[in-house]
């Protein structure tokens, strides 16, 4: 084990380097271990034979929690063992116990590099240069190729939203898996979706605007406004319009302001305006 070049002990010297750093290369893997923890020692060799099996495709770096308790207080462990997978300089998810072997592989399938990303990253070009249609060709080949990798649905998702066909988006997005559902990506592009398909039946945002200032009481120009605005990217006005429209008229489209306002706030995700507009939302709710 201790030979194997896809195995690296780490403490505060190579922390920096193997874990971040290296993870901009290629997934780390940081099991976080200790000498007296049963499950450790069963999970330990297991990793080990992934990591030659998969020859490089991600590297296992152990962390002794008895020796390394700096680094390990920074993540907040608590229960041993755990193993955190790093990407970019970042965790993105973890495990914790003596997973068996097949849970394992599915986790690390969700994050190791395929083949098929490549055609992601040449699609995700296509699309930023404008052309959506080849860029779903690409992603709908790649689908039918390797039907298991979540990041190929994704962006087949995002860019079927981008040619304006939402419901193939939508029907794309439910054919992920139930964990990856509530990803904030995910969130992000169904809130999206979402005003996506309000703005699009709506009139021009100068003539909403208008219709809102000639009368404060038009609820659906100001709902309709709001989705045009987000679409716009001005997300604050957005929220007020919503806030507003909820203040004079929750019961328009069955309390659709209030239902607008938590798929912008999916959207926003950890933006600090969340917790400002929830507040507001809920002092109007009680």
């Amino acid at each position: 084990m201790a030979d194997s070049p896809f195995i690296v002990d780490i403490d505060e010297s190579n922390y920096e380097q193997i874990v971040i750093q290296g993870s901009h290369q290629v997934p780390v893997l940081v099991d976080f271990w200790a000498s007296w923890c049963q499950p450790c020692q069963m999970l330990m060799p297991l990793l080990a034979r992934l990591a030659d099996e998969y020859q490089g495709r991600f590297i296992v770096a152990k962390l002794n929690t008895e020796e390394q308790q700096a680094i390990a207080a920074q993540f907040g462990i608590r229960s041993i063992p755990t193993v955190k997978l790093f990407r970019d300089g970042a965790p993105v998810d973890e495990f914790m116990g003596a997973l068996p072997e097949a849970e394992i592989r599915a986790f690390l399938d969700r994050h190791l590099p395929r083949e098929s990303d490549n055609t992601v990253a040449e699609a995700e070009q296509q699309l930023l240069a404008g052309d959506a249609d080849t860029a779903i060709a690409l992603l709908t080949a790649a689908r039918e190729a390797d039907p298991a990798n979540t990041r190929v649905l994704i962006a087949l998702a995002r860019a079927q939203a981008a040619a304006g066909d939402l419901e193939a988006a939508s029907q794309t997005l439910d054919g992920l898996p139930p964990e990856a559902q509530d990803k904030p990506e995910i969130r992000h592009l169904r809130g999206r979706m979402f005003f996506d398909r309000i703005a699009l039946q709506a009139t021009a945002p100068e003539t909403l605007a208008g219709r809102v200032e000639a009368d404060p009481a038009d609820s659906e120009a100001r709902y309709q406004l709001a989705a045009q605005q987000v679409m716009q990217g001005d997300l604050e006005a957005a929220l007020e319009g919503l806030l507003q429209l909820m203040q004079r008229d929750r019961k328009y489209g069955d309390d659709a302001a209030r239902n607008a306002l938590l798929r912008l706030f999916d959207m926003l995700g950890d933006d600090p305006a969340v917790t400002r507009y929830r507040a507001r939302m809920f002092n109007l709710l009680h």
